[in-house]
């Protein structure tokens, strides 16, 4: 068998599980009942978000916030302050991919 397989949790409570981590991405799933979010932060990297269920809360830097709804994707530039949360009664659920990895996207912009 030449693929890996990675398998995403299917649940009702808040969940932030890391799928996918290595040198090359980071590929994560979020599932953010009513009035949860992720903790407010800088990406460290190029941040794409897919809405998978529910309606996406973000305010990006010191922008009023916006809603998202299913299969919309997301493009977010590095070092952008994120503040993403569901504000909505049904369950959000994301996933966040960030290329580069982390920690490289610094290395590649700053030789």
């Amino acid at each position: 068998m030449i693929e890996k397989i990675f398998e995403l949790k299917q649940t009702d409570d808040k969940v932030i599980e890391k799928v996918i981590v290595n040198e090359h991405l980071h590929y994560m799933h979020a599932i953010l009942p009513q009035n949860e979010g992720l903790p407010l932060h800088q990406s460290n990297a190029n941040v794409y978000m897919t809405v998978l269920k529910g309606t996406l809360s973000i305010s990006l830097n010191d922008e009023e916030t916006r809603t998202y709804s299913p299969m919309k994707v997301l493009s977010i530039p590095f070092n952008t302050k994120m503040n993403v949360r569901n504000e909505n009664q049904e369950m959000l659920e994301i996933i966040i991919f960030k290329t580069p990895a982390p920690g490289d996207y610094y290395k590649l912009n700053n030789k």
